[in-house]
Protein backbone atom coordinates (compact mmCIF):
# COMPACT_ATOMS: atom_id res chain seq x y z
CA UNK A 1 0.00 0.00 0.00
CA UNK A 2 1.29 3.45 -0.94
CA UNK A 3 2.26 5.61 2.03
CA UNK A 4 2.41 9.39 2.31
CA UNK A 5 5.71 9.98 4.06
CA UNK A 6 7.25 13.08 5.61
CA UNK A 7 11.03 12.84 6.16
CA UNK A 8 12.86 15.14 8.55
CA UNK A 9 16.63 15.33 8.14
CA UNK A 10 16.29 14.14 4.57
CA UNK A 11 19.18 16.04 2.99
CA UNK A 12 21.96 13.96 4.57
CA UNK A 13 23.59 10.74 3.44
CA UNK A 14 20.82 8.37 4.58
CA UNK A 15 18.01 10.74 3.67
CA UNK A 16 19.06 11.18 0.07
CA UNK A 17 19.29 7.45 -0.49
CA UNK A 18 16.03 6.81 1.37
CA UNK A 19 14.06 9.28 -0.75
CA UNK A 20 15.08 7.38 -3.89
CA UNK A 21 14.31 4.02 -2.25
CA UNK A 22 10.82 5.03 -1.15
CA UNK A 23 9.90 6.72 -4.42
CA UNK A 24 11.09 3.74 -6.45
CA UNK A 25 8.57 1.62 -4.54
CA UNK A 26 5.65 3.92 -5.23
CA UNK A 27 5.49 5.92 -1.99
CA UNK A 28 4.76 9.66 -1.89
CA UNK A 29 7.52 11.63 -0.19
CA UNK A 30 7.72 15.14 1.27
CA UNK A 31 10.56 16.53 3.36
CA UNK A 32 11.24 19.07 6.08
CA UNK A 33 14.28 21.29 5.55
CA UNK A 34 15.87 24.24 7.31
CA UNK A 35 16.34 26.01 3.98
CA UNK A 36 14.69 25.88 0.53
CA UNK A 37 16.01 23.02 -1.61
CA UNK A 38 14.85 21.48 -4.86
CA UNK A 39 14.30 17.74 -5.12
CA UNK A 40 12.46 16.49 -8.18
CA UNK A 41 8.89 15.35 -7.45
CA UNK A 42 9.33 15.95 -3.70
CA UNK A 43 7.49 18.66 -1.76
CA UNK A 44 9.75 20.67 0.54
CA UNK A 45 8.46 22.35 3.70
CA UNK A 46 10.45 24.55 6.05
CA UNK A 47 11.03 24.18 9.78
CA UNK A 48 13.39 25.52 12.43
CA UNK A 49 14.13 23.19 15.33
CA UNK A 50 15.86 25.81 17.47
CA UNK A 51 12.93 28.22 17.15
CA UNK A 52 10.41 25.34 17.29
CA UNK A 53 8.62 26.49 14.14
CA UNK A 54 7.25 24.31 11.38
CA UNK A 55 5.07 24.72 8.29
CA UNK A 56 2.09 22.71 9.47
CA UNK A 57 0.99 22.18 5.86
CA UNK A 58 3.75 19.58 5.78
CA UNK A 59 1.51 17.18 7.72
CA UNK A 60 -1.43 17.31 5.32
CA UNK A 61 -2.32 13.75 4.22
CA UNK A 62 0.80 12.35 5.95
CA UNK A 63 0.46 8.90 7.53
CA UNK A 64 4.15 8.18 8.18
CA UNK A 65 6.95 10.33 9.63
CA UNK A 66 10.62 9.38 9.37
CA UNK A 67 12.92 11.44 11.58
CA UNK A 68 16.61 11.29 10.64
CA UNK A 69 17.46 14.63 12.24
CA UNK A 70 20.62 14.97 14.30
CA UNK A 71 23.86 16.94 14.44
CA UNK A 72 26.86 14.86 13.35
CA UNK A 73 28.50 12.98 16.22
CA UNK A 74 32.04 13.33 14.87
CA UNK A 75 31.76 16.64 13.01
CA UNK A 76 33.23 18.84 15.74
CA UNK A 77 35.14 18.62 19.01
CA UNK A 78 33.00 17.49 21.96
CA UNK A 79 32.74 20.64 24.02
CA UNK A 80 29.93 20.85 26.58
CA UNK A 81 28.07 23.15 24.17
CA UNK A 82 28.55 20.76 21.25
CA UNK A 83 27.34 17.77 23.25
CA UNK A 84 24.17 19.62 24.21
CA UNK A 85 23.60 20.61 20.58
CA UNK A 86 23.93 16.97 19.50
CA UNK A 87 21.31 15.91 22.06
CA UNK A 88 18.97 18.85 21.49
CA UNK A 89 18.88 18.34 17.72
CA UNK A 90 17.46 14.87 18.29
CA UNK A 91 15.09 15.56 21.16
CA UNK A 92 13.71 18.91 20.02
CA UNK A 93 13.04 17.67 16.50
CA UNK A 94 10.83 14.90 17.88
CA UNK A 95 9.09 17.33 20.22
CA UNK A 96 8.34 19.71 17.37
CA UNK A 97 7.00 16.96 15.12
CA UNK A 98 4.71 15.53 17.78
CA UNK A 99 3.50 19.00 18.73
CA UNK A 100 2.59 19.65 15.10
CA UNK A 101 0.81 16.29 14.85
CA UNK A 102 -1.30 17.11 17.93
CA UNK A 103 -2.07 20.67 16.85
CA UNK A 104 -3.15 19.70 13.32
CA UNK A 105 -4.85 16.45 14.33
CA UNK A 106 -2.82 14.81 11.58
CA UNK A 107 -3.64 11.18 10.83
CA UNK A 108 -0.10 9.96 11.42
CA UNK A 109 -0.02 6.24 12.09
CA UNK A 110 3.73 5.54 12.09
CA UNK A 111 6.80 7.37 13.42
CA UNK A 112 10.19 5.91 12.50
CA UNK A 113 13.21 7.38 14.24
CA UNK A 114 16.89 6.95 13.57
CA UNK A 115 18.90 5.87 16.59
CA UNK A 116 22.35 4.31 16.97
CA UNK A 117 24.13 1.29 18.38
CA UNK A 118 26.14 3.81 20.37
CA UNK A 119 23.41 3.25 22.96
CA UNK A 120 25.38 0.24 24.22
CA UNK A 121 28.74 1.93 24.72
CA UNK A 122 31.89 -0.19 24.68
CA UNK A 123 30.82 -3.79 25.43
CA UNK A 124 33.71 -5.99 24.33
CA UNK A 125 32.61 -9.40 23.00
CA UNK A 126 29.14 -9.33 24.57
CA UNK A 127 26.45 -10.24 22.03
CA UNK A 128 23.99 -7.37 22.10
CA UNK A 129 20.30 -7.73 21.36
CA UNK A 130 17.71 -4.97 21.29
CA UNK A 131 16.69 -5.81 24.87
CA UNK A 132 20.27 -5.52 26.18
CA UNK A 133 20.87 -2.84 28.79
CA UNK A 134 22.21 0.54 27.62
CA UNK A 135 25.84 1.41 28.28
CA UNK A 136 27.48 4.35 29.99
CA UNK A 137 28.86 7.66 28.75
CA UNK A 138 27.83 10.48 26.45
CA UNK A 139 26.83 8.41 23.42
CA UNK A 140 24.68 6.04 25.44
CA UNK A 141 23.04 8.95 27.27
CA UNK A 142 22.35 10.69 23.96
CA UNK A 143 20.75 7.58 22.44
CA UNK A 144 18.58 6.94 25.50
CA UNK A 145 17.19 10.48 25.38
CA UNK A 146 16.80 10.20 21.60
CA UNK A 147 14.70 7.05 21.85
CA UNK A 148 12.68 8.34 24.80
CA UNK A 149 11.74 11.37 22.70
CA UNK A 150 10.59 9.08 19.88
CA UNK A 151 8.51 6.98 22.29
CA UNK A 152 6.37 10.01 23.19
CA UNK A 153 4.37 9.11 20.08
CA UNK A 154 3.03 6.03 21.83
CA UNK A 155 0.79 8.29 23.93
CA UNK A 156 -0.76 9.51 20.67
CA UNK A 157 -1.51 5.98 19.52
CA UNK A 158 1.29 6.05 16.94
CA UNK A 159 3.37 3.01 16.01
CA UNK A 160 6.96 3.88 16.89
CA UNK A 161 9.97 2.15 15.31
CA UNK A 162 13.56 2.98 16.33
CA UNK A 163 16.33 1.99 13.94
CA UNK A 164 19.65 1.63 15.77
CA UNK A 165 22.13 2.30 12.99
CA UNK A 166 25.67 0.93 12.87
CA UNK A 167 28.65 2.22 10.85
CA UNK A 168 27.21 3.15 7.45
CA UNK A 169 29.45 2.26 4.52
CA UNK A 170 29.11 4.48 1.47
CA UNK A 171 31.44 6.28 -0.91
CA UNK A 172 29.10 9.26 -0.75
CA UNK A 173 30.07 10.21 2.81
CA UNK A 174 29.92 9.04 6.39
CA UNK A 175 32.53 7.09 8.33
CA UNK A 176 34.14 5.32 5.38
CA UNK A 177 35.92 8.47 4.20
CA UNK A 178 37.76 8.72 7.52
CA UNK A 179 38.54 5.00 7.63
CA UNK A 180 39.91 4.85 4.10
CA UNK A 181 42.12 7.96 4.25
CA UNK A 182 45.18 6.49 6.04
CA UNK A 183 44.90 3.30 4.00
CA UNK A 184 44.92 5.23 0.72
CA UNK A 185 48.06 7.03 1.88
CA UNK A 186 49.80 3.73 2.72
CA UNK A 187 49.65 4.22 6.50
CA UNK A 188 46.70 1.96 7.26
CA UNK A 189 46.76 0.03 10.52
CA UNK A 190 44.25 -1.40 13.01
CA UNK A 191 43.23 0.93 15.82
CA UNK A 192 43.81 0.09 19.48
CA UNK A 193 43.73 -3.66 19.98
CA UNK A 194 42.02 -4.15 16.61
CA UNK A 195 39.74 -6.67 18.32
CA UNK A 196 36.78 -4.33 18.78
CA UNK A 197 33.62 -5.34 16.92
CA UNK A 198 32.47 -2.95 14.18
CA UNK A 199 28.72 -3.13 13.39
CA UNK A 200 28.87 -2.13 9.71
CA UNK A 201 26.06 -1.84 7.17
CA UNK A 202 25.87 -0.81 3.52
CA UNK A 203 23.90 2.35 2.75
CA UNK A 204 21.53 0.42 0.48
CA UNK A 205 20.55 -1.84 3.38
CA UNK A 206 19.93 1.15 5.67
CA UNK A 207 17.45 2.47 3.10
CA UNK A 208 15.95 -0.99 2.73
CA UNK A 209 15.43 -1.43 6.47
CA UNK A 210 13.72 1.96 6.79
CA UNK A 211 11.44 1.05 3.87
CA UNK A 212 10.69 -2.26 5.57
CA UNK A 213 9.70 -0.35 8.71
CA UNK A 214 7.38 1.84 6.64
CA UNK A 215 5.62 -1.05 4.95
CA UNK A 216 5.58 -3.71 7.69
CA UNK A 217 3.04 -2.56 10.28
CA UNK A 218 4.02 -5.47 12.54
CA UNK A 219 7.37 -3.81 13.24
CA UNK A 220 7.48 -1.82 16.47
CA UNK A 221 10.15 -0.87 18.99
CA UNK A 222 13.91 -1.03 18.40
CA UNK A 223 15.80 -2.83 15.63
CA UNK A 224 19.51 -3.03 14.87
CA UNK A 225 20.45 -1.87 11.39
CA UNK A 226 23.70 -3.81 11.14
CA UNK A 227 24.89 -6.52 8.76
CA UNK A 228 24.69 -10.06 10.18
CA UNK A 229 28.43 -10.59 9.60
CA UNK A 230 29.99 -8.10 12.02
CA UNK A 231 33.79 -7.90 11.82
CA UNK A 232 36.61 -6.64 14.02
CA UNK A 233 38.41 -3.38 13.42
CA UNK A 234 41.45 -5.36 12.25
CA UNK A 235 39.39 -7.31 9.72
CA UNK A 236 37.69 -4.14 8.47
CA UNK A 237 41.08 -2.47 8.00
CA UNK A 238 42.56 -5.47 6.21
CA UNK A 239 39.52 -5.97 3.97
CA UNK A 240 39.35 -2.33 2.97
CA UNK A 241 43.08 -2.34 2.22
CA UNK A 242 42.61 -5.43 0.04
CA UNK A 243 39.80 -3.76 -1.93
CA UNK A 244 41.88 -0.58 -2.33
CA UNK A 245 45.03 -2.58 -3.21
CA UNK A 246 47.01 -1.09 -0.35
CA UNK A 247 49.19 -2.66 2.36
CA UNK A 248 48.42 -2.64 6.08
CA UNK A 249 51.13 -1.97 8.64
CA UNK A 250 51.90 -4.95 10.94
CA UNK A 251 51.17 -2.97 14.11
CA UNK A 252 48.20 -1.14 15.65
CA UNK A 253 47.74 2.53 16.45
CA UNK A 254 47.84 2.75 20.28
CA UNK A 255 44.96 4.15 22.26
CA UNK A 256 47.25 6.84 23.68
CA UNK A 257 47.99 8.18 20.20
CA UNK A 258 44.29 8.26 19.29
CA UNK A 259 43.56 10.13 22.51
CA UNK A 260 46.11 12.81 21.59
CA UNK A 261 44.75 13.10 18.05
CA UNK A 262 41.02 12.95 18.77
CA UNK A 263 40.56 14.08 22.36
CA UNK A 264 37.42 12.70 23.99
CA UNK A 265 36.27 11.39 20.61
CA UNK A 266 39.03 8.77 20.71
CA UNK A 267 36.41 6.38 22.07
CA UNK A 268 34.55 6.34 18.73
CA UNK A 269 36.91 4.03 16.78
CA UNK A 270 37.69 1.95 19.88
CA UNK A 271 34.13 1.04 20.90
CA UNK A 272 33.29 -2.63 20.54
CA UNK A 273 29.64 -3.24 19.69
CA UNK A 274 28.75 -6.83 18.82
CA UNK A 275 25.15 -6.04 17.85
CA UNK A 276 23.00 -8.90 16.60
CA UNK A 277 20.97 -8.55 13.38
CA UNK A 278 18.65 -11.44 14.28
CA UNK A 279 15.58 -9.32 15.09
CA UNK A 280 15.55 -7.54 11.74
CA UNK A 281 16.21 -10.86 9.99
CA UNK A 282 13.19 -12.31 11.79
CA UNK A 283 10.98 -9.69 10.10
CA UNK A 284 11.87 -11.25 6.75
CA UNK A 285 14.20 -8.48 5.68
CA UNK A 286 16.73 -9.76 3.16
CA UNK A 287 20.10 -8.00 3.22
CA UNK A 288 21.56 -6.92 -0.10
CA UNK A 289 25.07 -7.05 1.34
CA UNK A 290 25.96 -9.76 3.85
CA UNK A 291 29.69 -9.93 3.19
CA UNK A 292 32.02 -7.01 3.96
CA UNK A 293 34.32 -7.55 1.01
CA UNK A 294 31.39 -7.72 -1.40
CA UNK A 295 29.92 -4.53 0.10
CA UNK A 296 33.20 -2.63 -0.16
CA UNK A 297 33.87 -3.93 -3.68
CA UNK A 298 30.44 -2.71 -4.78
CA UNK A 299 31.05 0.71 -3.21
CA UNK A 300 34.41 1.26 -4.93
CA UNK A 301 33.23 -0.21 -8.22
CA UNK A 302 30.48 2.42 -8.55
Amino acid sequence: MTKNILIAGATGLVGNRLIAELKSHGHQVAILSRRPVHIQHVKVFLWDIDRQTIDQNALEHIDTIINLTGEGIADEKWTAERKQKIIDSRIKSAELLYKAVAETNAKVRTYISASAVGLYGDRGDEILEEESAPGQGFLADCCIKWENAADKGLTLGIRVVKIRIGIVLSKEGGALAAIEKPIKYFVGAPLGSGKQWIPWIHLDDIAGIFRKAVEDTEMAGAYHAVAPSIVTNKTLTQTLAKVLHRPVWPFSVPKSVLKILLGEQYILPLMSTNASAQKILDTGYSFKYLNLEEALSAIYRN
